[in-house]
């Protein structure tokens, strides 16, 4: 349907239904993204043992792939606050099963000429970071449909974030998927029978996309600038007035994310997610290396299976608990809540004696709590602090920010521990200083009332 067809009267109006659809439908996208974003990083060590790839090869690599990841992430944005949320969805969930199958092919490639086959896998798994992206796709489409029709409903303005928070537990949904899929695909074909398989989920994107409806507000403020293009003046500010949208700033979207309002917010946010994610690196990512390691806490966790049921257990319940605390009390404040209480548990858990197995684990599950749980909430927090004109490009920045926060938090961390630091010391520094930082930090961005939904 061509909107600059319609009247002012016929913007897309859409039903709880609608909604109900489309949250389903973004929970699956989400789940299907993680299994791929995931998957390369739990079958490198195969893949180096494959291709005969030393360790510092390996990370070498796999530094590439998340500087290509980010520069991706960050490119989405700003496409999809001229193309739509809902094709953005498509693209993001459809690229990333192109990325799996083309890894597949990668792999062969550089069994073959080397070298430059290495380039072509780092190019392929830059492209997976349309699947990094789809979150902050999700949030900025769900934000506003929920803004739209839940808008004159106080009890489902109230729940927002609690729902969002479910649709973001597609993160741990995808990585069990994952690590089972290894489990039962990896014997019979190797690893790349595991990329080909991820390649399923875009037919199902093919299929469900059809029931996805753009969002009222990027709808009206597309048509009020094509009727601003057409020279009809008065009838765009009169559909951005009825559909409370501002159209003062036309400028790129790009642009716009660093000017006005949303300045404050890209610079905060985003600056808070680059340091948390230094965090989340030695936690989470490398937490198994930190927990082993005899200058760590020197556990012995020869079942990885155990870990992964801690870490995806408790984001999980994180998830959860920080979306319906953001309800109450408002999202940044349950954000900066969490990250300091994170900080504060890792802290300890570094500073216990080796071998107080339980006490141990109990902290490492509670900082993993705080530390991932907030960003059900800090998603969605993104489509609150921005208007519609620049709400998928500062979320894209925070969200690129993320993987640029990876990139330091390896190199520093590295760093470290080759100057002779031990991994207690390094994740001290590194690790819980910047969550606490990311938890202060926060504290000044702009706060949102939850009890209300903004629409423009």
């Amino acid at each position: 349907m061509d909107l600059s067809d319609q009247t002012v009267g016929q913007v897309p109006r859409l039903t709880g239904r609608d909604v109900r659809i489309a949250t389903w439908i973004c929970f699956f996208a989400w789940t299907f993204a993680v299994y791929d974003f995931v998957l390369f990083g739990n079958l490198l060590p195969e893949l180096a043992a494959d291709l005969g790839w030393s360790s510092s090869e390996s990370t070498g690599i796999n530094t590439w792939v998340t500087a290509g990841t980010a520069l991706v992430a960050f490119g989405v944005g700003p496409l999809v606050d001229r193309i739509g949320r809902r094709r953005g969805i498509v693209i993001a969930v459809v690229g990333a099963a192109v990325a799996s199958a083309l890894t597949a092919v990668a792999g062969l490639v550089v069994g073959v000429v080397g070298g430059v086959g290495v380039v072509f896998l780092i190019l392929v798994r830059s492209l997976a970071g349309l699947g990094y992206a789809e979150q902050a796709i999700n949030a900025t489409y769900l934000n506003e449909l929920f803004s739209s029709v839940y808008s004159d409903d106080p009890a489902m303005v109230r729940r927002r974030g609690l729902i969002y928070s479910l649709v973001q537990s597609g993160w741990p949904v995808g990585s069990v998927l994952a690590a089972v899929s290894i489990y039962l695909l990896f014997p019979l074909g190797g690893w790349s029978l595991c990329f080909l398989v991820a390649v399923f989920p875009a037919l199902f994107m093919a299929w469900a996309a059809r029931y996805l409806k753009e969002s009222p507000q990027f709808a009206a403020r597309h048509r009020a600038e094509m009727l601003l293009k057409q020279g009809r003046t008065e009838e765009a500010h009169k559909l951005a007035e009825s559909a409370g949208i501002d159209l003062t700033d036309r400028s790129a979207p790009l642009a716009s994310a660093f000017k006005g309002e949303s300045l404050r917010s890209t610079v905060v946010i985003g600056t808070a997610f680059l340091l948390n994610w230094l965090g989340v690196l030695a936690f989470a990512i490398l937490g198994t290396s930190l927990l082993t390691a005899p200058d760590g806490k020197d556990v012995a966790f020869t079942n990885a299976l155990a870990i992964l049921i801690v870490s995806n257990a408790t984001a999980f319940a994180g998830y959860l608990f920080h979306g319906w605390l953001g309800d109450r009390i408002g999202r940044r404040n349950a954000i900066a809540i969490g990250w300091i209480l994170s900080a504060l548990s890792f802290g300890a858990m570094l500073l216990v004696p080796n071998g107080s197995f339980g006490l141990i684990i109990a902290l490492y599950s509670a900082g993993l709590f705080f530390l991932i749980g907030p960003y059900a909430a800090l998603l969605f927090f993104n489509g609150e602090s921005f208007p519609v004109h620049t709400r998928a490009t500062g979320g894209a920045i925070i969200n690129a920010s993320g993987q640029v926060g990876a990139i330091l938090g390896g190199l520093l961390i590295t760093f470290s521990l080759s100057s002779g630091l031990s991994w207690t010391t390094a994740a001290l520094i590194w690790g819980c200083l910047p969550i606490l930082a990311s938890g202060l930090l926060i504290l000044g961005a702009r706060n949102v009332d939850p009890h209300t939904a903004r629409l423009d």
